[in-house]
C-alpha cells in the first residue's frame, strides 16, 4: 500500500468516483487532491525534504485551469532533482488523441497513460509499480 496518492485534476464528479475507487482497493493511505496544477506543485515544493508528506505516486489530468498537467509536467521537470523521494507520474485522460499518448509517454517523468474512466485493477497495478519503483532495495 501506497502512503500517499496525489490527485491532480479539476473535475469534482471524477475525484469523488476515484477517491472511492483508492479507498475500496485499499491502494494508499492517504489521497491528497489539488483542482489545478500550481496548487500541486506548491505543495510539492512546500514539502520537497519531506518524504512523509511526499506522494508516490501523483494521477494527473491533462486540461485544467491556471496550470494544465503538460504545464506541470514541465515545471515539475525543474523541481524534480530538489525533490528528497522518487514520485511516479501517471497522465489521466479522457482524450483518445494518440497525439496526447504519445506526447505523456515521451515525457521522462510519465511512467503511464490512462484514459477515463479509471478501473480499480488498473490503479491497483499502477500503485504496485510505484511501490516497485520507490522502494530504495
Amino acid at each position: 500500500m501506497l502512503e500517499t496518492i496525489c490527485v491532480i485534476d479539476d473535475d469534482k464528479i471524477f475525484t469523488f468516483l476515484l477517491k472511492k475507487i483508492i479507498e475500496k482497493a485499499s491502494i494508499a493511505r492517504e489521497i491528497i487532491f489539488f483542482e489545478n496544477g500550481r496548487d500541486a506543485l506548491d505543495y510539492l515544493a512546500q514539502h520537497r525534504e519531506d518524504q512523509l508528506r511526499l506522494p508516490q505516486l501523483i494521477l494527473l489530468d491533462i486540461n485544467m485551469p491556471v496550470l494544465d498537467g503538460w504545464q506541470f509536467l514541465q515545471e515539475y521537470g525543474k523541481l524534480k532533482c530538489k525533490v528528497s523521494s522518487p514520485i511516479s507520474i501517471c497522465v489521466m485522460s479522457s482524450s483518445s488523441e494518440e497525439g496526447d499518448y504519445q506526447r505523456a509517454m515521451h515525457s521522462e517523468h510519465v511512467m503511464e497513460y490512462l484514459q477515463k474512466p479509471v478501473q480499480g485493477p488498473l490503479l491497483t497495478q499502477l500503485a504496485e509499480r510505484a511501490l516497485r519503483f520507490n522502494d530504495p532495495n
